[in-house]
């Protein structure tokens, strides 16, 4: 990247590593000098809650509001009910609008912690498309947009390649989803003057129908701008761990389990997640990533603090270091480890050791849990748990007991 921006917001987006593409650098970048733009991104409801591969993205709509700019957040109301087909080897299984509605107020929790919806010039927008989309007239659609997409062009998407070179079918309501997008962008530039859709980069091709139909339709400069998809140093993809997606939504996943996500980051990944997720100046990050030995681990719990208190806020984050500082170092149990909590009903006359380790969210099946007891992985109260037959009874759960798969993963059991 030669280019020496002028604007706060493009001069961040390359500092920090949020900057995969962008349409024209230059003509973005004179507009973000030249009074508040708007920009967005677009958000499916495929889910209650977003994850931590959302994440870069929210940071990105963050540092458009703090350089003084306007960002909306737009809930697919309606293309949720199609379904984005970017990338993906099979057709998403179909929403229902209660299912969906539910999933956007999920959403919604979220985004209000990293930015601020007020009356402010550059205040966020929260917008839903199915405010433009349910009401769409078939026959008018595809005689005002429809008419200006090229079928041959759509087919050399690589989100769309990827599917038929495998010979994977692409139905025809995942087919329009694309004009739907771009179509999105329209109605955002006509109605309230957005110039630039920002995402990842899968949706290059996406955005960039965007920009070519608003500019036939409205003959207005628009613009793209797409993050690099985040991997791990060791190629995993970001948000993914052994024990599922990393929720957003404190409900669904603690804030120790989210804290403990990021102290348990990479060496290799430290500086760069530190550009990425948090606000400290890049030179701190580049000084914490320089680290070495064991004190990395330091540039680690600053990471894992400063994330959770973007999210859960500054108690969650103290809260979370002490608790880890507790398990770990002093061999103890802390009071916001991830807990569960056991009925009479399921306890019975007696539980097994391997149901209790599955229930406790440590690992996802009794086969799994008789596994690690076999290969020393787990432990009980701290101390190696090695008979996979062991049966626990109310007496033996009188206070609450810790279970432990591996060095990292935690979890408290008690009765009801």
């Amino acid at each position: 990247m030669t280019y020496h921006p002028k604007s706060d917001f493009m001069t961040v987006m390359i500092e920090r590593g949020f900057l995969a593409d962008c349409t024209d650098y230059q003509g973005l970048d004179e507009a973000l000098t030249s009074g508040v733009q708007t920009a967005y991104i677009g958000y499916d409801a495929t889910a209650q809650s977003l994850h931590v591969g959302h994440l870069m993205n929210i940071m990105v709509l963050r540092w458009l509001q703090k350089t003084g700019h306007k960002p909306i957040t737009l809930m697919g109301g309606g293309t949720t009910k199609v379904g984005d087909p970017s990338f993906r080897s099979d057709e998403r299984p179909l929403l229902g609008p209660e299912q969906i509605d539910a999933n956007i107020d999920g959403m919604k929790q979220v985004f209000a912690k990293y930015l601020s919806y007020d009356d402010a010039e550059n205040g966020a927008l929260m917008l839903n498309n199915a405010e433009w989309l349910d009401g769409l007239n078939y026959l008018e659609f595809l005689r005002d947009i429809g008419r200006h997409f090229s079928v041959n062009r759509m087919l050399s998407f690589e989100s769309v390649k990827s599917r038929l070179d495998r010979e994977q079918s692409l139905s025809f309501l995942e087919f329009n989803y694309m004009i739907l997008q771009a179509y999105d962008f329209l109605e955002l530039n006509r109605r309230y003057g957005c110039v630039l859709q920002m995402g990842g980069s899968d949706q290059w091709g996406n955005i960039v129908n965007g920009i070519d139909l608003t500019r036939r339709v409205l003959d207005h400069e628009i613009y793209g701008l797409t993050t690099p998809l985040l991997t791990t140093s060791d190629g995993r993809k970001m948000g993914k761990s052994q024990g599922g997606a990393i929720w957003l939504n404190g409900d669904m996943l603690s804030p120790y389990e989210f804290w403990q996500f990021w102290r348990n980051t990479t060496d290799a990944d430290v500086g760069r997640f530190l550009k990425i997720f948090t606000e400290l100046p890049v030179d701190e990050c580049d000084r914490l990533a320089a680290l070495a030995g064991s004190e990395i681990n330091a540039a680690k719990i600053i990471l894992a603090n400063e994330v959770t208190a973007l999210l859960h806020g500054a108690d969650a984050a103290k809260a979370a270091e002490a608790t880890a500082h507790e398990v770990f170092e002093k061999g103890g149990v802390g009071d916001d480890l991830p807990t569960y909590e056991l009925s009479a009903d399921e306890l019975g006359d007696g539980i097994s050791i391997v149901q209790l380790i599955v229930k406790s969210g440590l690992v996802k099946s009794g086969k799994e849990a008789k596994r690690l007891i076999n290969e020393n992985g787990a432990k009980l109260d701290d101390e190696p748990l090695t008979d996979a037959g062991l049966m626990l009874d109310a007496s033996a759960l009188a206070s609450p007991i810790k279970l432990s798969a591996g060095k990292k993963r935690h979890a408290l059991v008690k009765l009801g």
